[in-house]
């Protein structure tokens, strides 16, 4: 029987999976995964927090829950909840009902909504998103219909941020273009802006009549202060401007199998959001329908329980200072080794990643000879480190440096 489906091309390898599959065969039993964004914990563990056990605990026990369709905007009290966990308790624009939220598919599938809607209703198809910026953002937006271009981020000889590069890119964009602006723990540098640096991007961007989309995969997760890692987003909804954030509880609340999230988009007026919410509603219908309920349920049983909330930030600090102590034992651990270079970017850049500045040439190197595996582009994810892998690394950053050009 002749196949239909032969003529499917094979799919082109995609870097992170390729390096996920190789640590996979691989062999070795101290080889080592630095490539995925997830947490673990000092004995390489997944860590599934407290509270969030005793909120699944309460939900179980508690007869009245059910397993039915959530409306396809999802679960109320969650979408209430996590915009005030982002926008904070005293926003103008939730108090003047200019605000739409929904509950969407983690960070990733808020994004796509949100790209779905903007190339559907934005006159602008143009998106600028950071070089370098997460994998799968130019797949995301280019999927939706978007023009994805690049504005300068990160500077190679200083491994820090680009930001002269980064507001001669805005201010040259067109007028409308949509920008993509991490909000906090930059993915994959680990570089973000001062307070004073966010203001003068704020600036350009309201200048220019550019729209910022905010991805906020870790709020919480980068300072282990909620509030502090939002204060780029609060910055913009303060100035009465339009914005969307793709929030994510993921990381801050370890519930990446959940797959929660939400889309919020603050308008001009209660009248536009109104009209932003029906549009947003047909977005998804014929995409999932409806988002799941558990992870929904479990984050606005958290949210909403004062003792519960209370535990989820001293939870949420923990991971946060682990990852913050990584990055001080592996600068120490280079530093005594006496390796070529300045690497107080390590310590320098905050969140889950860390972007070494090691080559392709290099990293290859270190998953062959020390079964290392990071990202092609020498980005680590520190949260897969802890105090007995540390001397590991450094002694492969070491040979590396010295050995390979």
């Amino acid at each position: 029987m002749s196949s239909i489906l032969s003529k499917v091309l094979p799919a082109a390898e995609d870097p992170v999976l390729s390096v996920i599959f190789a640590c996979r065969d691989d062999p070795c039993p101290v080889k080592l995964n630095l490539s995925v964004g997830a947490y673990r914990t000092e004995e390489g563990k997944p860590l599934v927090l407290e509270v969030v056990r005793r909120a699944e605990q309460q939900l179980a026990n508690d007869r009245s829950c059910d397993k039915g369709y959530l409306p396809i905007d999802g679960l109320a009290d969650f979408n209430k909840l996590g915009a005030k966990l982002i926008l904070g308790d005293d926003s103008h624009a939730l108090e003047e009902n200019r605000v739409v939220t929904i509950q969407c598919l983690s960070g990733t599938g808020s994004l796509r909504v949100g790209a779905e809607f903007l190339a559907k209703h934005h006159q602008q198809s143009v998106i600028y998103v950071p070089n370098p910026t997460w994998g799968n953002h130019p797949s995301i937006f280019t999927l939706a219909g978007l023009s994805v271009q690049y504005f300068r981020y990160y500077d190679p000889q200083t491994r820090g941020l680009d930001f002269e590069g980064m507001l001669e890119d805005l201010g040259a964009a067109p007028s409308g273009a949509i920008v993509v602006l991490q909000a906090c723990a930059h993915n994959p540098t680990g570089i973000d802006p001062t307070l004073e640096q966010w203001e003068q991007i704020r600036q350009i961007v309201r200048s220019k009549g550019l729209l910022p989309f905010f991805d906020n995969a870790y709020q919480g997760f980068a300072s282990g202060s909620l509030d502090s890692d939002a204060q780029s987003v609060r910055m913009f909804v303060a100035d009465g401007g339009e914005c969307l954030i793709a929030q994510s509880f993921a990381k801050n609340m370890g519930l990446y199998g959940e797959r929660i999230g939400a889309l919020t988009i603050v308008c001009t007026s209660e009248d536009v959001a109104r009209k932003v919410h029906g549009q947003l509603l047909l977005v998804v219908r014929p995409m999932y329908l409806t988002p799941p309920i558990h992870g929904a349920s479990i984050v606005t049983t958290i949210l909403k329980n004062s003792d519960m909330y209370k535990d989820w930030t001293i939870e949420l600090k923990g991971m946060a200072d682990r990852i913050i102590s990584m990055r001080q034992q592996l600068y120490e651990a280079i530093q005594a080794r006496g390796t070529p270079g300045d690497w107080s970017h390590i310590i320098k850049q905050i969140g889950m990643f860390s972007f070494t500045g090691l080559n392709e040439k290099q990293v290859r190197w270190m998953a062959k000879e020390y079964h290392i595996y990071m990202t092609y582009d020498g980005r680590i994810s520190m949260a897969g480190l802890s105090s007995k892998t540390v001397p590991q690394l450094a002694d492969a950053i070491h040979a590396a440096i010295t050995r390979i050009p």
